[in-house]
């Protein structure tokens, strides 16, 4: 059996630093909004013969310096550009290139996204993480209800909850990075990847938190808290890691072979993925027996 609640220490030191080192890239280089957050322009545009390549578009639009320009497919034979920029002469001078280089191009629609819009969009994704991680810490409490000894119910929640905001915040600080030195953006596919690596998280910390509570119902041995905990880790470790495996897996596949338009989706999984099996093994339980030491070291001061 491996020692896994003896790594504690360092498991705390590792994500001390990496949860401080991107706080500090978010306050410094904050993160990048696309156009789905700051407003912009989204044009259409159909070629009847051969569509050119987003390569080929970047270099024809590379002129005009658009902000936050993207490019993407649609159907064989569209494309689709955006760009953070509202103003019509913009508009008009991107059309203009994309004509002059493919004179049978037909503009087919352009759709403006108004900043306001996207600002109350941003609070909506906010507030969105927020009610999904307290709903995620009521569940878990209400769940371990029955088991309040050692280590009260509600603490499990709080455990989980750490857990995932040490997750959420790592990948955000990675994009934060990945911002300031190569340009990234984020945009609603980066929200609703975060909300999936809450969901993926947590489930691999049930799992663990379950494992614990049917051995702590069954303990005729009168083994410790810390003991249960880790010889419940090493019950449920290679299920994890088996199960992560093959999620990372698929995600590396999406990310290379994916294209363009879903290659940031599948990073911030890959990136929250990653950091959410480390977690749901090394710091949710470990936050337990925390709980469980701090909470014996109390009621030991009180007796003395």
């Amino acid at each position: 059996m491996i020692n896994i609640i003896s790594k504690t220490k360092y498991a705390y030191i590792f994500s001390l630093i990496l949860t401080t080192l991107s706080i500090v890239s978010l306050f410094v280089w904050g993160l990048r909004f696309g156009i789905d957050f700051t407003g912009g322009t989204v044009m259409e545009v159909k070629f009847s013969q051969n569509i050119p390549t987003n390569e080929e578009t970047l270099e024809i639009l590379n002129e005009l310096k658009l902000n936050s320009l993207t490019i993407q497919g649609k159907g064989e034979d569209s494309l689709l550009l955006s760009y953070a920029s509202l103003a019509d002469d913009t508009n008009q001078a991107v059309w203009e290139k994309i004509s002059e280089k493919y004179p049978e191009a037909t503009q087919i629609k352009v759709n403006y996204r108004d900043a306001s819009v996207s600002n109350e969009l941003r609070k909506n994704s906010l507030w969105a993480l927020f009610w999904a991680t307290a709903g995620i810490m009521t569940f878990i409490a209400f769940a371990f209800r029955k088991v309040s000894r050692p280590v009260q119910s509600w603490k499990y929640g709080v455990g989980a909850v750490i857990a995932l905001i040490h997750d959420v915040l790592i990948t955000i600080g990675a994009f934060s990075i990945f911002g300031h030195f190569y340009g990234t953006e984020i945009g609603i596919p980066f929200i609703a990847a975060l909300l999936t690596i809450l969901g993926f998280s947590v489930h691999d910390t049930i799992v663990v938190y379950d494992r614990i509570r049917e051995n702590l119902l069954r303990n005729s041995s009168g083994e410790s808290f810390p003991l249960v905990v880790n010889r419940s880790l090493n019950e449920t470790l290679v299920r994890s890691i088996n199960t992560s495996i093959t999620v990372i897996i698929t995600l590396l596949a999406i990310y290379i072979f994916g294209g363009e338009s879903i290659k940031d989706f599948a990073l911030v999984l890959l990136i929250g993925v990653s950091f959410g099996t480390y977690s749901s093994i090394f710091i949710a339980s470990a936050l337990l027996i925390t709980g469980y030491n701090i909470q014996n070291k109390k009621i030991n001061y009180e007796k003395n």
